[in-house]
Formats: structure tokens, C-alpha cells, sequence
């Protein structure tokens, strides 16, 4: 079996998105589920909908075209601003884009009149965490705009926050939003249909009772995948937050010094050494490293600890276990290690999905053919 290898397990994350799903829907907000972090997975991505989530959202356009191809049929948003050079691509295979740049959706009105289709657009509005967005003062009259394009459908407004400078979605901003989208219906009739508040960030303000105003949509992606709310990454209730592990192969185990000895410089990454003296120490290298994952993301087996990584590399100090080479060690995994080893052509997948009591697996093998 292809090691490492990410292990997948479908039934859990059918699970996470069906009581998202549910307990969103009290407060009227429906569920985009994100799916940049399993690269457009066409069998997660279908257990995603069959799950109860209203349509699927990608960063990139290969993997919206990796899911048409596959036969996806539901609405898929482009949820970032499309470059320039990929607007055909994104009018041919996405339902909707989000946007920022009346250039940008002029070229997507030009696209799409070529190609006689119709293209929706969600105008992101920055609401403080300067990532990206029309400015508030700035979106009734950007709304009027667009409305002059032809084969453009302007569908609502969303907004980002948390991804970039840490802005915690709260009733001041997603009201600011909500009374945004209550502009654009006072100026141009009942158009704003979609108002989509935010990521898996805003879970723990959606769930917490608020008053949700004209917000009835959020894109999941950390939340349903791991379990957890973005702001401080904490087990959101009921759901599984270990639908993914890390799985490495051992390729030393030996008894070493704990401190390394010599003149000390920096690291390949440009790190200082700042171990102590523990003595001897029962070191373990495993065959994985900052190429394929991010090493902070990855949490031990108990008993083991992670001492550091090169770029093909991760070494632990074992401590009282047992280890030989050839050996296989399971990490759990957080979003920034899971969307790096993902991404990785050297790291498999192998989906697991719930039956009868067992597991089926599917072995997906890395991209990486030596």
C-alpha cells in the first residue's frame, strides 16, 4: 500500500456535513461545501452532496473541470476572483464566480455572451480582514454596473474574514452585510439572493443563537473535514475530528544523542537549534517531510514526540516505544498539514467509506511515478 498515504475516511465526513447541514438550516443558511483542500475528489465531492449540502465551491478551476469531467452536475462556484487568463474556462464549467473586478466580470460578460451562456456573479465585500472585497461604500454603485453587462446574473454578495489578518465574524460585520444586501434590494428590487457570511470561521457566531439576519449561506471546508470552527480550532459538537490521518513508513530507528554537537548554524530553513540535553534518545525517522506536509499540523501517536523536519524527512524521539524499520506510524492531521500533503504528488490517498459494520477501501496511489 503507497506510503505515505493520507487515510480518508468518506462515512465521517458524510457525517460532519450532514449535522452541519442540519443545524445550519434552523438559522436558514444553506452549506456550500469547499472542496480546494481534497482537490476537486469527485467521490468526496459526491458524498459531500448526497449529504445535504446545496452546491460545492473550488479556489481553482482544475478542480471544477476534474469534477465535471467526472460527471458532478450540481452548482459549482469559482469562490476565488478568476484570473484573466482563465475566464473561458471558468464561464465553460463553473455555475458562478465570486468577484471583485468590474474588468474581471466584464470579461466574464463577454465569455459568457460567446459562449450563450448565463454567468453568476457573488460580490465579496472587505468587511476589515483585507483580503479581498468590493469596499462597503463602494458596492451599490458596483452592483449598478454590472447590472448594465450582458449574460451576467448577479446573484449576492458574500464576504471573507479570519483567512488573512484574524477578524472574527460577529454580529457588527455580518450586519454590516446583511444591511448591505438590504441596500442593494432598496436601490434595485428584491436581486440579492445569496448572502454568503463566511467560512468555518463563522460556525461558533451561526450556531450561537445569534440573530443571523439576511445571511443564509456559509463555505465549509475545515469545519466539515476536521470537525472544528477556525477562529480558535476548537471540536465543534457531534462531529468527527479525525476523518483524516497521515500515515508514514520508518526508515531509521536508532538510540542517539538528544543534543547535536559541532558548530551550530542555521537549518535548511533558516532555524536556530534550541534542543536541551535529554540524554539518549530512542530517534525515529519517518519517511515524510516539509515537501508533502506542514510538520506543526501533525499530532503523534502518544508517546512520541516530533522533533523536527527537514524537506524528505521527520524525526521523533520515540520515547519507550517500540520501533523497527519498515514500521508504520498514523498522525492525526490538521487543515494546513492535510491541504500540503494533498497537494503533494509524493503522498497517496486512500479513501475509506462505512458499510456494514467494516470498511471498503479504495487505494488511490500518488501522482509521483518514479
Amino acid at each position: 500500500m503507497t506510503l505515505p498515504r493520507l487515510a480518508i475516511d468518506l462515512g465521517k465526513i458524510e457525517h460532519n456535513a450532514r449535522t452541519l447541514v442540519a443545524r445550519l438550516a434552523r438559522s436558514g443558511i444553506t452549506v456550500t461545501s469547499v472542496t480546494k483542500a481534497i482537490l476537486g475528489d469527485p467521490e468526496i465531492a459526491a458524498g459531500l452532496l448526497g449529504s445535504g449540502v446545496s452546491g460545492l465551491g473550488d479556489s481553482r478551476i482544475e478542480n471544477i473541470e476534474k469534477m465535471r469531467r467526472a460527471g458532478i452536475k450540481s452548482e459549482i462556484a469559482l469562490i476565488r476572483t478568476p484570473m484573466l487568463s482563465q475566464i473561458d474556462r471558468v464561464v465553460r464549467h463553473a455555475d458562478m464566480s465570486f468577484n471583485t473586478e468590474l474588468d474581471v466580470i466584464a470579461a466574464l460578460s463577454s465569455a459568457a455572451k460567446k459562449a450563450n451562456k448565463m454567468h453568476g456573479v457573488v460580490l465579496m465585500v472587505e468587511l476589515g480582514d483585507l483580503r479581498e472585497g468590493v469596499m462597503p461604500d463602494d458596492i451599490v454603485k458596483t452592483v449598478g454596473a454590472m447590472l448594465c453587462l450582458p449574460n451576467i446574473v448577479f446573484k449576492g454578495i458574500g464576504a471573507n474574514l479570519a483567512c488573512l489578518s484574524g477578524i472574527s465574524p460577529g454580529e457588527a460585520n455580518m450586519t454590516t452585510l446583511s444591511e448591505l444586501a438590504d441596500s442593494i434590494d432598496a436601490k434595485f428590487g428584491p436581486i440579492t439572493d445569496i448572502v454568503s457570511g463566511g467560512n468555518s470561521a463563522n460556525i461558533e457566531w451561526a450556531l450561537s443563537g445569534a440573530d443571523t439576519g439576511r445571511i443564509n449561506n456559509l463555505r465549509l471546508g475545515e469545519a466539515i473535514l476536521f470537525g472544528r470552527e477556525a477562529l480558535h480550532r476548537q471540536p465543534i459538537d457531534g462531529l468527527h475530528q479525525d476523518a483524516m490521518e497521515l500515515v508514514a513508513e520508518v526508515i531509521e530507528a536508532k538510540i542517539k544523542p538528544s543534543l547535536p554537537w559541532g558548530v551550530i548554524a542555521q537549518n535548511a530553513f533558516g532555524e536556530i537549534n534550541q534542543s536541551s540535553d535529554r540524554g539518549p534518545t530512542s530517534r525515529v525517522i519517518v519517511a515524510v517531510g516539509r515537501q508533502d506536509i506542514d510538520p506543526t499540523g501533525l499530532r503523534p501517536p502518544p508517546g512520541f514526540e516530533i522533533l523536527g523536519a527537514s524537506s524528505d524527512h521527520l524525526v521523533l524521539d520515540a520515547g519507550s516505544n517500540h520501533v523497527c524499520v519498515g514500521d508504520e506510524i498514523t498522525f492525526q492531521i490538521n487543515y494546513s498539514a492535510f491541504l500540503r500533503a494533498m497537494t503533494s504528488p509524493f503522498v497517496g490517498q486512500v479513501l475509506a467509506t462505512q458499510a456494514n459494520h467494516g470498511y471498503s477501501r479504495q487505494q488511490t496511489s500518488a501522482a509521483f511515478v518514479p
